[in-house]
């Protein structure tokens, strides 16, 4: 089993060195010890795409992150390419007038629905996060495009900073090693 101890260091940090782990050989067992929820999650997340078993124990104030697997099976497993992605970092479509800047974010998000094909997630960062939480407007919306299979993320830093992270209402939480790597195997980024 190969360990990597990643306590301390934060977004994308834990993501990136389990990523270096993991490419630097073809380990049966790895473990990640983490120290926090958000890179518990993350790193959980990361190994399940490249087609690890992850099983997490709690205790003693750090995180266990074990990950076992058949090295050659994961070869296999490469994140879905040939995509589109939505990239939202504000609240409102354009510059100019906020109620109008709303009301075209609105029209936007419900146009998604109708692409063929349709986007593969949307990424929300910066202060486009408020429309993933808890009072949003464009919930029922963001619902609608989440039940036809599209992804939708919110940047957790994001979320810690303006304290809406237990606000979240769709979607889950995402990490800046997710959205670059999302946004670099898009074929096309869609930026209202």
């Amino acid at each position: 089993m190969k360990r990597i101890d990643v306590r301390g260091k934060s977004c994308p940090v834990p993501v990136i060195e389990t990523r270096n782990l993991i490419e630097s050989g073809n380990f049966d067992e790895v473990e990640v010890l983490v120290d926090n929820p958000t890179s518990k999650e993350n790193v959980t997340r990361f190994l399940e795409s490249r087609g690890y078993c992850v099983a997490v124990e709690e205790a003693d104030g750090f995180i266990s992150v074990r990950a076992s697997g058949d090295p050659s099976a994961r070869a296999a497993v490469s994140p879905a390419t040939n995509k589109t992605v939505v990239f939202v970092d504000g609240e409102t479509l354009g510059r100019g007038d906020p109620e109008l800047g709303a009301i075209l974010m609105k029209s936007f998000l419900h146009t998604l629905k109708e692409l063929n094909p349709l986007p593969r997630s949307i990424i929300f960062i910066n202060a486009g996060v408020n429309l993933a939480v808890e009072g949003s407007n464009y919930l029922g919306v963001l619902g609608e495009l989440e039940n036809l299979g599209i992804e939708i993320t919110s940047c957790g830093t994001c979320l810690d900073f303006y304290r809406l992270k237990e606000k979240l209402a769709v979607g889950r939480v995402t990490n800046m090693y997710d959205i670059v790597t999302s946004l670099s195997e898009a074929t096309a980024v869609l930026k209202p």
